[in-house]
């Protein structure tokens, strides 16, 4: 089956981003899918790709499978503008490809919800079947966080609605974006969560720290983005009221709200900031730490509508995972158990949670161990991807 794989933000391993397109892909390809992987030039990210951009784009073999980059900029940094513009931009050159292309079946994977146009605009010419995969709900994300306006809220929600009914299939990251797809008129939905990369993380990743890092410090790492979204303030709150002289914070990642970050922590010696890096150097740095971060704004709707990959890369390394999500995340976190939910909002409650765990190695260790054992369970991302896999081929 020849199948065009709309996805804007795809990296792989290389990169210090997500990886869920990359293994998927390459799964498709090892089944003996012909696949190409179009997508555009993200924060963060690696295509693979190192040849000249022609007219806008380049091509090549990335492990089994064909990417195709446009050079469309775009990043946490960007106002909403600019992002907006580029999500556009990308959907038109998609757009092209799905026309101009001979494939099969389209897999459209949001975010931006606009990776939808291409698909619906392939189906409506070339009766193009297409599975529809939703990563982050938009509008319903945006508009919980008051992003936007009302009437971009309303075209969003009839392009959520145009792509989830017309979609063969719906794949969504957890339950609570399962029941946003159905109420948009989806019929088939499958939820496929993030999975673990058990190889590139995990106890028998060699560690390493930064020089700057004490040698006999508690490390609390947090890797991701720096946005809104994700709240940090309420880390450097938390770094400021922890009592353990030995418990230190590190922020590792980019977005808008970086350098007001960096203004607040101003004087705090417990917290510390790095630039994004590639997988493998994370994987590193998770295996030198005693303690995985996880921080999201206190937004009522992210207690289900969101599945961050994060949360899954600190499982794989077996690190015990301070989270200040309900909901899903908590749920995740009781089993085992393997870390600690504390209310969202709550900097103090933060603060005790990582202060009871600096203090406490055996249960560190207890905890580490039951996060790995859950990855290696229930979060495989290789048994994931068969079901992706089978679930492809059955809307095709």
């Amino acid at each position: 089956m020849r199948i065009l794989y709309l996805h804007q933000h795809f990296s792989t391993p290389g990169g210090a981003t997500a990886t869920r397109s990359f293994a998927m892909a390459r799964a498709l390809a090892a089944r003996g899918h012909e696949v190409t992987l179009a997508c555009g030039g993200y924060e963060g990210a690696e295509t693979g790709l190192t040849g000249p951009f022609r007219h806008g784009r380049r091509e090549g073999s990335v492990d089994a499978f064909r990417v195709v980059e446009f050079a469309i900029p775009c990043g946490n940094r960007q106002g909403l503008g600019e992002r907006a513009g580029a999500f556009l931009r990308y959907a038109g050159r998609a757009a092209g490809l799905a026309l101009s292309g001979r494939f099969d079946l389209t897999l459209a994977s949001s975010t931006p919800l606009s990776v939808a146009l291409p698909a619906l605009l392939a189906r409506r010419l070339r009766a193009l079947p297409f599975v529809f995969e939703i990563r982050d709900p938009w509008p319903e994300l945006p508009r919980a966080m008051g992003i936007g306006s009302p009437g971009l809220w309303w075209a969003m929600d009839r392009l959520a609605d145009a792509a989830c009914r017309q979609a063969r299939a719906v794949i969504a990251l957890s339950e609570g974006m399962a029941e946003t797809a159905r109420a948009h008129g989806a019929r088939l939905v499958e939820v496929l969560p993030n999975g673990c990369d058990l190889h590139l993380f995990g106890p028998h990743v060699p560690p390493w720290r930064p020089g700057f890092i004490p040698p006999d410090a508690v490390l609390a790492t947090y890797a991701g983005a720096h946005g809104p979204a994700n709240g940090l303030h309420q880390l450097v709150e938390a770094a400021a009221r922890v009592r353990d002289p030995r418990l230190h914070l590190l922020l590792i990642g980019e977005g808008a709200e970086k350098r007001r970050l960096q203004v607040e922590a101003a004087g705090l010696r417990n917290l510390h900031f790095l630039d994004p890096l590639p997988k493998p150097r994370l994987a590193r740095l998770l295996a030198g730490s005693q303690i995985g971060l996880q921080c999201l704004a206190p937004v009522a709707a992210f207690a289900e509508w969101t599945a961050p990959n994060k949360l899954m890369d600190y499982l794989a390394a077996g690190l015990p995972v301070v989270a200040n999500s309900p909901g899903r995340a908590a749920r995740l976190l009781e089993d085992g158990p393997c870390g600690l939910a504390t209310p969202p909002g709550d900097a103090a409650a933060l603060a005790a949670a990582l202060d009871a765990l600096a203090a406490d190695p055996a249960r560190r260790a207890a905890l580490g161990r039951a996060a790995r054992r859950q990855a290696e369970q229930r979060w495989d991302r290789r048994l994931l991807a068969d079901r992706f896999c089978a679930l492809v081929e059955a809307a095709a």
